[in-house]
């Protein structure tokens, strides 16, 4: 991105952020203690829940990989989920923009999530970092954020690539099915029925074909989303002419969340292959 460019969009920020009372006016560099040693937090917007941590490694950098957590969209799941991923990320040599979002509960649903993982990317392009590999990584939830955030326009920065770790990935089937009980209905207001703009909006399965790879992750064993959300999906993507794979990984659910596990393992074999 061209200094214009990050220039313009640093004033769109200060101007959103300037309505913020007597919060800070721009994103204070406020340190977090991390395994590498200090990870940096930037505020996006007024709400508590408008935040991101960078990562970065001690070298340089392979890519930047924005970090979307999963927990079916609702309150009681935070960004914690996503910061080991991160961690283990900068240890691999790539950037990470671990992301908060208010969710169903404390402010979120649609648009107002959507919104935020818009607001955090667009927040990331007026930072000081290697935009030419970005990758969205998203679990469960997660999954559908960072492959909707895939989608040109969606925001000021251009994603090339999608990991899609476990993620619900046709809003209309899930709702229908009970993925996650009353998970989508509450994350878009309602059924398909009610509000199908909704989910034409926010669905990836009704957004076909992306025109980035999508790399979709899943364990057969997975209790919490069923393996036919990856499934179904790759194969309308592929038909569609999109790039898109599933690779199937040992465990259940949380295997691909966790950085000792397999599934992780193969989640960084899929980044490698995006980041070039």
């Amino acid at each position: 991105m061209g200094p214009n460019r990050r220039a313009v969009l640093a004033a769109g920020l200060l101007a959103g952020l300037a309505g913020c009372g007597s919060r800070p006016r721009r994103a204070k560099h406020n340190l977090v203690k991390n395994n590498l040693g200090m990870a940096s937090r930037h505020r996006y917007g007024c709400d508590p829940s408008q935040w991101a941590d960078l990562y970065r490694p001690a070298g340089a950098s392979r890519g930047t990989v924005v970090v979307i957590h999963g927990g079916f969209w609702r309150a009681e799941y935070g960004a914690e989920l996503g910061a080991p991923l991160a961690r283990d990320l900068a240890r691999h040599g790539y950037t990470a923009w671990n992301v908060e979002y208010r969710r169903v509960g404390n402010g979120g649903g649609w648009p107002a999530t959507g919104d935020d993982v818009t607001d955090a990317l667009n927040l990331l392009g007026t930072l000081d970092v290697d935009l030419r590999h970005l990758i969205t990584l998203g679990h469960s939830a997660g999954g559908q954020l960072a492959t909707w955030a895939g989608h040109p326009g969606t925001s000021g920065q251009r994603v090339t690539g999608v990991i899609s770790q476990a993620g619900v990935l046709d809003l209309v089937a899930a709702a229908t099915r009970h993925v996650g009980g009353n998970a989508v209905p509450d994350f878009l207001g309602g059924p398909p029925t009610l509000v199908p703009g909704r989910y034409r909006a926010a669905d990836p399965r009704q957004q076909l074909p992306l025109s980035i790879p999508v790399r979709c992750l899943h364990a057969r064993a997975d209790g919490n989303v069923p393996y036919w959300q990856s499934q179904d999906y790759v194969a309308a993507a592929r038909a569609a002419g999109a790039d898109a794979t599933l690779t199937t990984v040992a465990g259940d659910h949380f295997s691909l969340i966790d950085v000792t596990a397999p599934a992780w393992q193969a989640a960084l074999a899929a980044l490698a292959d995006l980041a070039g």
